[in-house]
């Protein structure tokens, strides 16, 4: 398997992004799915996506492998809406911060539009709300 195949260093970074953030889960108390500790979530999301990381990797084997290339400017936009996100979040608040983080990043994509924008932020927004509410997270929507 070549390194400058797309597809499997995608499957790779997948995989060793959900053993960090599974590793840390430990740390937490677990729990069990009746009665769940703040580290059983964390846990099975990094699950899913070591899953999806392996299911990717396995499947760069048997595809047409792609080339691997990046794009600077686009690494950058990306990089800029996430600290945006967060200063937005922590000094303005958390709606402000959703919206910039999608404004932002979504110059680093293929083609951009006003309206796509507006109901991803709608859809993250109506996501952090459900947080709050049903969750009871303290997050600083407004």
């Amino acid at each position: 398997m070549n390194m400058s195949n797309q597809n499997f260093i995608r499957g790779l970074c997948l995989m060793a992004i959900a053993l960090l953030f599974g590793l840390i889960s430990f740390n937490y108390k677990i729990g069990v799915f009746s009665r769940s500790g703040p580290g059983l979530f964390p846990l099975m999301v990094s699950s899913f996506l070591f899953v999806i990381g392996l299911i990717t990797t396995v499947r760069a084997h048997f595809v047409e492998p792609v080339a691997l290339s990046y794009n600077v400017k686009n690494i950058a936009l990306i990089i800029l809406s996430l600290c945006g996100f967060v200063v937005a979040s922590e000094y303005i608040n958390m709606i402000v911060g959703i919206i910039f983080m999608v404004f932002c990043c979504t110059f680093a994509g293929t083609s951009y539009s006003v309206v796509r924008n507006i109901k991803i932020s709608a859809g993250l927004i109506a996501v952090a709300f459900a947080f709050k509410q049903f969750l009871g997270l303290n997050l600083p929507l407004y």
